[in-house]
């Protein structure tokens, strides 16, 4: 079965950093297309940067170009999401989750993305 588990999110004041991680079990994060979502209060959850199986892609949303940066660890089938100087809109939880090879998928939407995590809790506040 498919799993991820997300860690490190937390309390950071604007213009801090925070560095995610998704540890997958049940299957090898290469061979998939994977991504972090974001789902704010009141809103529906959102894509903030996926990777193609294989590498041969990676996706950011407007809103984390140059401050955010995805990343996998291959060895231990960990997917990790860098962020900088984050702001308070991007506060949310934050999920990581996969996309079945082969099959279409949509980084902005999820579309196509399962095994969801229980997700992290990011705040950027003062």
């Amino acid at each position: 079965q498919l799993q991820f588990v997300e860690s490190g999110g937390g309390l950071v004041q604007p213009g801090g950093s925070l560095r995610l991680s998704c540890a997958a079990s049940g299957f090898t994060l290469d061979h998939y297309a994977v991504g972090w979502f974001r789902q704010a209060p009141g809103k529906e959850r959102e894509g903030v940067s996926c990777k193609s199986d294989g590498d041969g892609f990676t996706w950011y949303a407007d809103s984390g170009k140059g401050r955010f940066t995805i990343s996998r660890d291959s060895a231990k089938n960990v997917l990790y999401l860098q962020m900088n100087s984050l702001k308070p809109e991007d506060t949310g939880v934050y999920f990581c989750g996969a996309a079945v090879p082969g099959r279409g998928y949509v980084c902005s939407s999820g579309w196509g993305f399962g095994s969801w995590g229980q997700g992290t809790q990011v705040t950027v506040s003062s």
